[in-house]
């Protein structure tokens, strides 16, 4: 359909990006379309921080909770559909709201990322063993050895990241760091606002510690516990931050109090991780997580042609 317009609006984990999204989308009649590669799974919705009701019924929301926890979901993949639905929305005559915190999908969406060859089954599954036999620690360090500056980016616990770049790595000759550089000659021709949502860390972190108090409040551990009678904790789903360390609760390997502090750690380093991922984005225009006024401002200044 040619040419259109988007807006992306990203952050670290816990900058408000869902809140300034139906600022956004109520301004300029706006739709979101999730790029958040934990908010995908169906089942969890308070673990992964995934807007609430209230907040959906706000404006659309697209590919929010729509996935089984124990599907993968590659970034290539999920670029394809993510910019169907921003094709649809801008049909519609209305504004797509990319809104997210996975850098790799971004990245993906809007172009950054070459496909990748589909990874043969026997490949895949001798990553698995691998990770089965060798352990997370001993598989980062594998990756490490292999796509360093991948590897840099990511937490050695992350199964799902892991060891698909090493089947990558493995059925393509190439790092997975070098199809990221390569870019997409396909991409769809948009024209993009970048907008992001940033605070120091040390001003994040007790926001972080309150989040992880109303999630548990709010029914995270339920959420784990009622998925691990239907799957194993492992599964994709299961192992973004809080996952693993609920499992690990409801196992009897931690009280509450080290499950809160590890989940606040863990969610700390990933913070730190987005931060340095999204720094190095060109074009980003930054703000303040709760300045909605210089934030809707700058759009407005963008669609009106006056550059942001």
């Amino acid at each position: 359909m040619g040419t259109f317009q988007v807006v992306c609006l990203l952050g670290a984990t816990g900058t408000g990006k869902t809140a300034a999204a139906i600022a956004l989308a109520a301004a300029f009649g706006g739709e979101v379309v999730n790029v958040d590669s934990r908010q995908v799974y169906a089942g969890v919705p308070v673990l992964t921080a995934q807007p609430t009701a209230a907040e959906m019924a706000a404006c659309p929301h697209h590919l929010y909770g729509d996935t089984p926890l124990d599907v993968a979901v590659a970034a290539g993949d999920y670029a394809v559909r993510a910019r169907a639905a921003a094709a649809a929305i801008a049909g519609r005559g209305r504004l797509p709201l990319f809104v997210g915190g996975t850098g790799l999908y971004f990245r993906a969406i809007l172009g950054g990322l070459a496909p990748i060859p589909p990874v043969p089954a026997d490949v895949r599954a001798t990553v698995l063993a691998d990770w089965e036999r060798l352990g997370p620690g001993a598989m980062h360090a594998k990756l490490a050895a292999a796509d360093p500056d991948y590897a840099a980016r990511i937490a050695p616990a992350d199964r799902q990241r892991v060891t698909r770049a090493l089947e990558v790595a493995l059925a393509t000759g190439r790092a997975f760091s070098d199809w990221h550089r390569q870019g997409d000659p396909d991409a769809p021709d948009y024209d993009v606002v970048r907008l992001g949502l940033s605070l120091s860390l040390d001003e994040l972190i007790p926001r972080l510690g309150r989040r992880i108090e109303s999630m548990i409040a709010a029914g995270a551990v339920a959420e784990v516990e009622q998925a691990l009678v239907r799957y194993p904790a492992d599964v994709p789903g299961l192992t973004g931050i809080g996952g693993p360390e609920i499992a690990a609760y409801l196992a009897g390997v931690r009280n509450l109090k080290e499950t809160r502090e590890a989940w606040l750690s863990n969610t700390r380093a990933y913070a730190k991780r987005q931060m340095t991922w999204f720094r190095k984005e060109p074009g980003v225009a930054w703000f303040a997580p709760d300045d909605h006024g210089a934030l809707l401002a700058a759009v407005a200044r963008r669609i009106a042609g006056q550059g942001a």
